[in-house]
C-alpha cells in the first residue's frame, strides 16, 4: 500500500506543479479532459467487447425472419442499422463538444494570465520582468494545454467516427435480403 501512495505522490506532484504553474483555468480544464478521456475509452471499450455481440443478436433476429424482402422487411433492417448507429454514436456528440470546449478554457487561461501581466506593469511599470514572465507563463500553460488535449482528442473522436461508419456499413451489408 505505501508503494501505491508513493507511486500516486511521484505521479501527482508534478502534475500539480504543472496545473499550480497555469492558474485556475487548468483546475477547470483537469475534470474536462478527465472526462474527454473517460468517454473516449468507454467507446473503444464498447466497440471491442460490447457491440460486436450486440450486432449478432440483430443478425439472429434478422436471420430468424421468415420473409425479408417485402418493404416492411426492409423498414425493419434500416431501424435495427440505425438502431446500431445510434448505439456506436452515443457518447460522441458529447466528446466533440468536450473537444470543442478546451481550447476554449486555454484561451480564458490566456486572457487571465495577460491580465495579471497587464496588473503587474500597473504597479511596477515594465522594469518588473520576472513578474512579467510569470504572467505570461500563467498564460501559455493553459492554452497550450487546452490545445494539446483537444488535438489528442480530436484524433481519437476521429478514428471512432470511422470505426462508427465501418462498422454500421459492415453490419448493413451483412444484413441479406434474402
Amino acid at each position: 500500500m505505501t508503494e501505491v501512495l508513493a507511486w500516486w505522490q511521484d505521479t501527482w506532484t508534478p502534475i500539480r506543479a504543472f496545473i499550480d504553474a497555469g492558474g485556475p483555468v487548468l483546475w477547470a480544464l483537469l475534470p474536462l479532459t478527465v472526462l474527454l478521456w473517460t468517454l473516449i475509452l468507454e467507446r473503444f471499450w464498447y466497440l471491442g467487447f460490447r457491440h460486436g455481440r450486440v450486432l449478432s443478436a440483430y443478425r439472429a433476429e434478422w436471420m430468424g425472419r421468415a420473409e425479408r424482402e417485402s418493404w416492411e422487411a426492409r423498414r425493419i433492417r434500416e431501424a435495427m442499422v440505425s438502431q446500431a448507429r445510434d448505439l456506436l454514436d452515443r457518447s460522441l456528440p458529447v466528446i466533440k463538444s468536450l473537444i470543442a470546449l478546451c481550447p476554449l478554457l486555454g484561451l480564458l487561461g490566456t486572457v487571465t494570465g495577460m491580465i495579471e501581466v497587464f496588473e503587474v506593469m500597473s504597479l511596477r511599470g515594465t522594469g518588473d520582468a520576472r513578474g512579467m514572465a510569470g504572467g505570461v507563463s500563467r498564460a501559455t500553460l493553459p492554452t497550450m494545454a487546452g490545445m494539446v488535449v483537444a488535438l489528442s482528442g480530436l484524433f481519437f473522436a476521429n478514428r471512432l467516427t470511422r470505426l462508427a461508419d465501418k462498422r454500421t456499413h459492415e453490419f448493413a451489408d451483412s444484413l441479406r435480403f434474402h
